[in-house]
């Protein structure tokens, strides 16, 4: 398994080795042992979510209130999306910052992200699936959200899905009416 660190501190890409023969491919998609050796932690899985989109759908920024936080293990298992990692955490020297992955049925990378990271995803093709690995239970009182457009973080989304087409973004009502990263400063 190839292992980089992403310019967000806290968040890794993980990209495993491919097996195929005629019968598919097998690949090792999170192992603890490689895991704990790159982070310096080991991960608690508490919640698996698998969610399933169409090209053009962008679900996030979300975050879960630090603390408790979640931390997350993301990967694509049909299809493909942007899996965007944004610095969440006041204080931080890097708050603000962001990177991104696409995470595919291809490569079959994966995305780690810590407790305190936000995170957004961006569908660039239909039915594409992405299955979390959370270290938390999902909390109502604790989930948060940024605009994945605030133009203070700067994301920069693809114009095009996977084929080259244009894309047309569509969020849930909660994300389009989320705040700027502006509010988590005060």
């Amino acid at each position: 398994m190839r292992i980089r660190e992403l310019a967000v501190p806290g968040a890794w890409e993980f990209t495993p080795v491919l097996r195929g023969d005629d019968r598919g491919i097998f690949a090792e998609t999170f192992k603890a042992s490689e895991f704990e050796k790159a982070v310096g932690r080991p991960f608690d899985l508490l919640q698996v979510n698998t969610s399933t989109s169409a090209a053009g759908v962008l679900r996030g920024v979300h975050y879960t209130e630090d603390p408790p936080g979640q931390a997350k293990y993301v990967t694509c298992t049909r299809g493909a999306f942007v899996d965007v990692v944004v610095d969440l955490r006041p204080g931080s020297p890097t708050f603000g910052a962001w990177d991104s992955v696409i995470i595919d049925e291809v490569d079959r990378r994966s995305v780690f992200l810590a407790e305190g990271l936000g995170h957004a995803l961006l569908s660039l093709a239909d039915d594409s699936t992405v299955v979390y690995l959370c270290s938390s239970e999902y909390s109502p009182e604790f989930d948060r959200g940024i605009d994945a457009f605030d133009p203070e973080v700067g994301i920069e989304w693809p114009a095009v899905d996977r084929d080259g087409r244009p894309l047309t973004f569509l969020r849930s009502p909660k994300d389009a009416a989320a705040p700027s990263i502006r509010t988590l400063r005060i």
